[in-house]
């Protein structure tokens, strides 16, 4: 039987568990007060390529929830840590919002294309040029690759199937950093000092009665 390892770090999934676009999840404040009681590491992981962590981080304050932006971690800032390790120059495929995250990243000259949700970008033009850099040896680099994703009122094609055009195209894979990718999970944790084993996943999987059920489990 393998050994039981003590809970020392949460992550929780944002979108769909504490926030629904700019409405927060009925009783999400509640059970993160409550998980803030306990002697955990807390960091919150999104996917969201649509906006900076400073903007989310505005967004989530203004729900009244009590976190600080080193307790972020979006697939932005995994994309970002990726580019840094490799200290290569991206295209960058990204909503413009997103931009800040990555201030002082080298864009000039690009030997890398990074592709996120960026809706006013994907157009023959711009994709054709991602197309010649992947051809002449660059890699390509997917911040998420969602099919779709939802709207207010429809849905949406996501980044997903102009990565796949791309990878087709060029008869290249690409690095995907997103959640639930293992080394999503494993940037999110570096720097807590804990371990994978010791530490658990709240997802947007959860209905409220069910965050504060396995929150309660977690805690007790």
């Amino acid at each position: 039987m393998a050994a039981r390892h003590a809970l020392e770090a949460v992550l929780v999934d944002l979108s769909g568990t504490l926030h629904i676009e700019d409405a927060a999840v009925p009783g999400a404040q509640e059970a993160l007060k409550r998980l803030r009681g306990a002697s955990v590491i807390v960091r919150f992981v999104t996917n969201t390529t649509k906006e900076s962590k400073q903007d989310l981080l505005q967004r989530l304050r203004k729900l009244e929830f009590d976190i600080s932006e080193n307790e972020i971690f979006t697939s932005l800032t995994a994309a970002r840590s990726l580019l840094e390790q490799k200290q290569v120059r991206p295209m960058l495929l990204v909503d413009d919002r997103a931009l800040p995250d990555f201030k002082g990243i080298q864009t000039s000259d690009p030997n890398t294309v990074v592709i996120g949700l960026a809706p006013e970008h994907f157009h023959y033009q711009i994709l054709n040029q991602a197309f010649w850099l992947l051809l002449d040896g660059a890699p390509l680099i997917a911040i998420h690759k969602a099919r779709y994703y939802k709207r207010k009122d429809d849905l949406a094609l996501g980044p997903g199937p102009f990565v796949t055009a791309l990878e087709y195209a060029t008869d290249t894979k690409a690095t995907v950093v997103e959640k639930p990718e293992k080394t999503f999970f494993l940037e999110a944790l570096r720097g807590t000092g804990c371990e994978p084993e010791e530490a658990v996943m709240i997802g947007d999987g959860n209905t409220e009665h069910q965050m504060k059920k396995k929150l309660i489990h977690l805690l007790t």
